[in-house]
């Protein structure tokens, strides 16, 4: 696959007790690094996104790092605020989740 190939992708997964609960990765999109990541619903509410893109973010040190979470997303969006991303903007971005497109929220990390 070539984004297993791709050098500025680092793609881990997320495990609770050996279990799969989701997966958080870098990658490069017009020269800029973002951050991305999915947790299983059935770990929601647990502060595993957070923990896990705190400990993720002292690997990836590539500054600035950019987020995008759709706007209603208040979960995610308190999640990169409580690893220091702030807010700069919104956009319109396609949401695989909801195999739409939905105006989503842009926040830096520097």
């Amino acid at each position: 696959m070539k984004l297993l190939e791709d050098p500025t992708v680092n793609n881990q997964t997320i495990t609770i007790d050996n279990i799969i609960a989701g997966s958080i990765a870098k990658f490069v999109m017009n020269g800029e690094a973002e951050i991305t990541y999915w947790i299983d619903r059935n770990f929601w509410g647990q502060g595993i996104a957070t923990k896990a893109l705190k400990e993720f973010l002292t690997v990836e040190t590539v500054r600035p790092i950019f987020g995008r979470v759709a706007f209603d997303n208040f979960a995610s969006q308190k999640v990169l605020e409580k690893c220091g991303f702030v807010k700069i903007g919104s956009d319109k971005g396609f949401a695989n989740a909801r195999q739409a497109e939905t105006e989503e929220f842009i926040y830096k990390l520097t």
